[in-house]
């Protein structure tokens, strides 16, 4: 046997995202540990000290990430508006990408 009835994602599998209840439990687990506001302190003091991951964090917390951005540069063009060789040349770059 191969062990593949083992991988996770097929349906019954417990692939993908843990369930909710899971998450709450381990979040009362961290709670119990570290009293939150001790966890708050501390990162306040390091971004007062100037750590730039708690500066990071502090201000992802606080405004959220920012958006991401794509720029599609992609151009319509008819084939008909280029030579045999300009289509040739876009071509072999493409090929040369992938």
């Amino acid at each position: 046997m191969d062990g593949r009835k083992n991988n996770t994602g097929v349906v019954g599998n417990k692939g993908g995202r843990k369930p909710k209840a899971d998450e709450i439990k381990l979040i009362e687990q961290m709670d119990a540990v570290l009293v939150p506001e001790s966890v708050w302190m501390a990162l306040s003091e390091k971004v007062e000290a100037g750590d730039t991951n708690a500066i990071k964090t502090w201000l992802q917390y606080r405004y959220g990430m920012p958006k991401q951005i794509v720029e599609n540069t992609n151009l319509n063009i008819d084939e008909k508006d280029l030579d045999e060789k300009e289509i040739q040349r876009i071509k072999k770059s493409l090929m040369n990408a992938y």
